[in-house]
């Protein structure tokens, strides 16, 4: 049986990567990806960052330590997200939108459930 940890580690760290890239081709400081996710320079790094990690997670690593660091840092960002005043700061750092928090809780929660539930 393959490791889903570590398949789903890649398979985020794929994606990740895909989004970071994209943003560096947008034509603004502060573009978007499909006219709702925002994204700039500071995220799109973030967001490579991130899916290099994941990717040599899925290869070499332990993917239930990313999936856990991923899933807990979703949850974070998309509880903030909501915060009044903290998201006029995300927005301001990161632009991270309303669609993005939402994401980010998504991801958050699948990550952890695959962590959790996913014995291996």
């Amino acid at each position: 049986m393959a490791n889903v940890q570590k398949t789903f580690a890649l398979v985020l760290g794929i994606v990740l990567l895909i989004i970071g890239l994209w943003g560096f081709f947008l034509p603004a400081q502060k573009g978007a990806i499909l006219d709702l996710f925002g994204v700039n320079l500071f995220q799109s790094i973030l967001h490579v960052i991130a899916g290099l990690f994941g990717i040599w997670v899925g290869i070499k690593g332990e993917g239930k330590g990313y999936n856990l660091s991923i899933g807990w840092i979703g949850i974070v960002l998309g509880v903030l997200g909501f915060i009044p005043g903290v998201d006029k700061m995300l927005m301001d750092l990161l632009n991270i939108n309303q669609s993005i928090t939402v994401l980010h809780l998504v991801i958050g929660i699948v990550s952890l459930l695959v962590a959790y539930a996913v014995k291996e």
